[in-house]
């Protein structure tokens, strides 16, 4: 399984590589309006332009750097979705040796606002729950999954927040004081001596939290 971030959700054979089926698991979507059997996106035309062109998702992707994860205990694949758009540009020009060269590039529209979503897919593709995250959208935490049915993250207002795995209702949230984009790794966790723990990097801080027996 992966959320791509073309914005599909990519299920294959693990034994195999066969393609099996992708769905989108975001509302921003714009550049292909499907995936065909052979696994190959059916692609709408945007292309960008000179004048610019508003494609979805935008030049951060659907999803990024902050890492999905899976319970075997509820079957379902969570991921922080972003929800935002681009206008891409073409600026075609011949490339000098020694010099930065960029044939593209995006700009963010006035009127966008970009949102970070973790989400919970069933393996057929379909969204089980969805949590909006307050916030800029500029967060890059990743998630966590533990046997106990919670989902640990950090989310786009710069908390470390835990919700239930089955039906993402909410259960315990921490400010951290930094913000989104400060939380860039993905909660960790650890036992000693029989207590587990739960540990998230934030800006210069590292936060430890003993989960209760």
């Amino acid at each position: 399984m992966q959320a791509n971030r073309n914005g599909f959700f990519y299920v294959l054979d693990r034994t195999s590589g066969k393609f099996l089926h992708a769905t989108p698991f975001i509302e921003k979507l714009n550049w292909a309006k499907g995936i065909d059997p052979t696994g190959r996106p059916i692609l709408t035309g945007r292309i960008p332009t000179a004048d610019g062109t508003y494609i979805c998702p935008g030049i951060d992707g659907a999803t990024n750097w902050f890492s999905p994860s899976y319970s075997p205990k509820t079957g379902l694949f969570y991921v922080m979705a972003l929800e935002a758009c681009n206008v891409y540009f073409s600026d075609p020009k011949p490339f000098k040796r020694g010099e930065t060269f960029y044939d593209t590039g995006t700009k963010l529209p006035p009127d966008e606002h970009s949102q970070k979503i973790l989400l919970a897919l069933s393996l057929d593709g379909k969204t089980v729950w969805r949590y909006p995250q307050a916030g800029p959208g500029d967060s890059w935490g990743g998630i966590l999954t533990t046997a106990g049915a919670l989902v640990f993250f950090g989310d786009d207002s710069g908390a470390l927040e835990a919700v239930d795995a089955a039906t993402g209702h909410v259960l315990w949230h921490f400010n951290t004081g930094n913000s989104g984009r400060e939380l860039r790794a993905s909660p960790m966790t650890y036992a000693v001596d029989g207590v587990q723990y739960v540990a998230i990097a934030a800006g210069s801080n590292v936060f430890t939290f003993a989960l209760p027996h």
